[in-house]
Order: structure tokens, then sequence, then C-alpha cells
């Protein structure tokens, strides 16, 4: 598979120093053109980011790697009528970069939600559960649930199915929470800003905070009940009903025999590809 790290200054460092992820061989290229019958596949970007760990992020030898990485690199073995290059950039400039068909697909742990549905198209076969809760510093005692949070700086990503969340709670209760958007560090300006105490919570999932303790010391814990238990998919443009239908059957496949479990649980720490 192709991989191409873009946009970046790590990128062009990697490059540089012959240290970054490199297309697939003349002998990858031309195993999935004789699996298509001798007709060239056709190529289909699939935009990610780097700053979510063990999802979507750079490891120490400068490939990116990851759980959604991983999962459409075994989809694109699936499929031999397509070859996927991976384009990473901010979480904040996916949605925008599919709609300006700059990428004909986002692998970046995406929720449905009603905004998104009405500009966009999903994939059917959900590939992990994403259950979302309060999140605060280890030595808070005072924020238990979702309602803790009425007059406190929560800080999310700005195009966040959490961000989505606390503006829906917002509508009903009188602008409540005080929403704080994480800038371009993205995953690391939200440690940053609870563990000095700029703001008070965050909202994200038990395996993205087991993560972020033991890569960044963040200090962090889950709180109260799951505020959603979303399933994750992929999301698309509306004309891409081809390729959707195509994805959803290769992640059946990889579910049937078990492929994807062993995914979840060597990234996530657990299988995560199953409802709790």
């Amino acid at each position: 598979m192709k991989k191409t790290i873009a946009a970046s200054v790590l990128a062009l460092v990697l490059l540089a120093s012959g240290c970054g992820t490199a297309p697939a061989s003349k002998d990858a290229a031309s195993d999935k053109t004789a699996a298509a019958g001798a007709v060239k596949p056709k190529k289909i970007i699939v935009g990610t980011g780097t700053q979510f760990a063990n999802i979507c992020f750079i490891d120490d030898k400068g490939n990116l790697t990851g759980y959604d990485v991983e999962l459409v690199k075994e989809i694109d073995k699936r499929l031999p009528e397509y070859e996927f290059e991976f384009k990473t950039m901010d979480f904040a400039n996916l949605l925008l970069s599919l709609e300006t068909k700059k990428i004909d697909f986002i692998a970046h742990q995406m929720e449905v939600n009603k905004e998104r549905q009405e500009k966009f198209l999903f994939n059917d076969e959900a590939y992990n559960i994403f259950p979302n809760k309060v999140v605060v510093h280890k030595d808070r005692n005072d924020i238990n649930s979702i309602d803790d949070l009425k007059g406190k700086k929560v800080i999310v990503g700005a195009t966040s199915n959490a961000s989505v969340l606390l503006q829906d709670y917002n509508k009903t209760h009188n602008d409540a929470i005080n929403i704080v958007y994480s800038g371009s560090g993205g995953t690391n300006d939200v440690i940053a800003q609870l563990k000095a105490g700029r703001v008070d919570a965050t909202i994200s999932t038990q395996f993205a905070v087991d993560q972020r303790n033991e890569s960044a010391d963040a200090q962090q814990k889950t709180v109260g009940p799951a505020i959603s238990n979303s399933k994750v998919y992929f999301i698309l443009r509306k004309d891409e009903e081809e390729l959707k239908a195509k994805i959803d059957e290769a992640i059946k496949s990889i579910k049937k025999d078990g492929t994807l479990s062993k995914l979840s649980t060597k990234w996530l720490g657990a299988d995560y590809t199953v409802s709790e």
C-alpha cells in the first residue's frame, strides 16, 4: 500500500532523511493489477491524522500507524480493485478536505451526527464502539457527570462529535457549559490544558484515556456514565456508494475471521468491536 505523510514539515524531514513512508513496491502494485484483472487499481486517498494515540499517529520510526490506519491497510489488501493512499492533516481539516474532494474518505474514529449525515455518507458496517464519557484530572472529585460541567470549561476538538454532544446539551441547558476548542496540537493540547488546570474537563473514551496516561502521563480519569455509546464508521462523500459497499464487504470479512478483534485488542487494549 502506498502511504503518504503529506502537508507537514515532519513529512519533508522524513523524506529528506529517507525514514518516512514509502510507496508500495512495484511487485505489490503488479499483484494488485493482476488481481484486478489487468486493470490498474483505482487510487483512493484516505484522510487521517497524526495526533490520536494508537488510532492514527507517527511511531518512533517515523511511520504512520494505529488502529484506524492498520484497519485501512487490511481493507486495502482485500480490495484489489483499489489502491489506498494516506493523506494526513489536522483533524479540524478532514471534513472540509472530504467535501472539496482532496480526500476520498476519512479514517479517524468518526461518529454519526445529524450535521455530518446531511452532508456526507457513512459506511454501514461499524468497526468499533465509541463510548464517550466525561474526563477530568485524576485529582478532581467534584465532577461526576455531564451535569457537573455546568459553569465549567470543557475542551474538545472543534469538529469532533464530543463538541456536538456539548453543543446539544447547551441548547437545552441555557449554554451552561463553557466549551473551549483545542488548538492545532490536538490531543496534546487537550492533555496540556487539562493537566495545567486551564480547563476543567474534556469528553473522551476510556481506551483513549488509558493511552494518554501511559504515553504522556496525562493523569486523567473517566467519570460517570457514558454520554453516548455511538458506533464508529468511515465517512465518504455521498456520490461514493460503490466504494462504501466495497468497504462494508471488506469489514464484514475482517470481522468474520477475527482480524478486527485482534486489531482492536492490539491497539486499544480490549475488544471494542462489540457493544458494552
